[in-house]
């Protein structure tokens, strides 16, 4: 076994020891205060020193990308104008492996005359932070990973799980779903996913010349040309802007293949086209879209059009964009 394994190990096995000490009186008490929490729109406030800091401001992290507004509060500018932040009707987790960090402690008094919820991840539970907090979670370990058992390794790896512990079952107990998630994870791959529609990606029409059924090869072809996505649209002859078909590069070689050079000068737009193509509506998700794009029993789809309820284009979905978007 290296050393890294067995580090690694010892940590595996300190969160596993902190699980076992943990009391489900304390963690149902913490939760109800995190719901309620919610419930009253109010914020989760997270405070240590040191490592146990840095460990706060990760929990607070997690806990806003999950729909629960939460902030990191620095115990000694708390101590100077930033207590503000803090009402009564939140609810304040504090870290300490000691539980007796002095700047946790000087904060401790003004939290309790607030009538702020106080929950304590702490090493030990008869610490002074212990007691003055309404719920206390244990985060005790027999010693560091650190060689010299002074590091914070182990019991800031106990901190950390226990937070995230606590933000997974928060999750399950508010029924966040994916949609919930995406909607703080809008730059993410499962954000897009879930937010971005169909009329967020496509070309709108506005930058699109249309086709007549009747427009001649040429002008078909500087058409395809002037617009540079590809692929044009061909109106119908008495709906302006109601799409009749769709011509793309490869329509285009497919026409000109089955028919011999001396007819190409009396092919038209109609002649080119895929009629009546395959299209969606503007709110439908991308990734519905996609789907259609890439399960069409017809023929591959690289241009989607995207229509409102009347038929009427909106404008053009590429899979170009799809790609450069990380969709697919």
């Amino acid at each position: 076994m290296s050393a890294l394994t067995r580090c690694l190990q010892e940590e595996a096995n300190a969160i596993a020891s902190a699980a076992d000490r943990l009391s489900s009186t304390q963690v149902e008490a913490a939760l109800q205060l995190l719901e309620r929490c919610a419930d009253r729109k109010a914020k989760l406030v997270i405070t240590g020193v040191g490592k146990s800091g840095i460990v706060a401001r990760k929990i607070a992290a997690t806990f806003s990308s999950i729909g629960l507004m939460a902030l990191f509060l620095n115990p000694t500018d708390a101590l100077h104008g930033d207590l503000g932040v803090v009402a009564p009707e939140d609810v304040c987790l504090l870290l300490s492996n000691s539980g007796e960090t002095g700047e946790l402690l000087d904060v401790l008094p003004h939290l309790t005359r607030r009538g702020t919820g106080r929950i304590a991840i702490v090493g030990r539970t008869d610490s002074s932070l212990a007691r003055g907090s309404d719920v206390v979670l244990e985060a005790a370990v027999d010693r560091e990973v650190c060689p010299l058992n002074l590091a914070p390794t182990a019991s800031t790896a106990v901190a950390m799980a226990i937070g995230d512990a606590l933000a997974a079952v928060w999750m399950e107990r508010r029924g966040i779903s994916p949609a919930d998630f995406a909607l703080n994870h809008p730059a993410g791959s499962l954000g897009k996913q879930l937010t971005l529609t169909a009329a967020d990606l496509m070309v709108p029409a506005g930058k699109l010349h249309p086709l007549d059924t009747t427009t001649p090869l040429p002008d078909v072809i500087g058409g395809l040309t002037r617009d540079g996505i590809g692929s044009g649209w061909v109106q119908q002859p008495d709906h302006p802007g109601a799409i009749a078909g769709l011509i793309t590069d490869g329509d285009l070689r497919r026409a000109l293949q089955l028919n011999s050079a001396e007819t190409w000068t009396n092919l038209t737009a109609a002649d080119l086209m895929t009629a009546d193509p395959i299209t969606v509506q503007g709110d439908v998700l991308v990734v519905k879209a996609l789907e259609q794009m890439e399960h069409n029993r017809r023929k591959p789809i690289s241009v989607l059009p995207v229509v409102d309820p009347n038929k009427q284009l909106l404008g053009l979905l590429r899979l170009h964009d799809l790609i450069q978007a990380g969709l697919a």
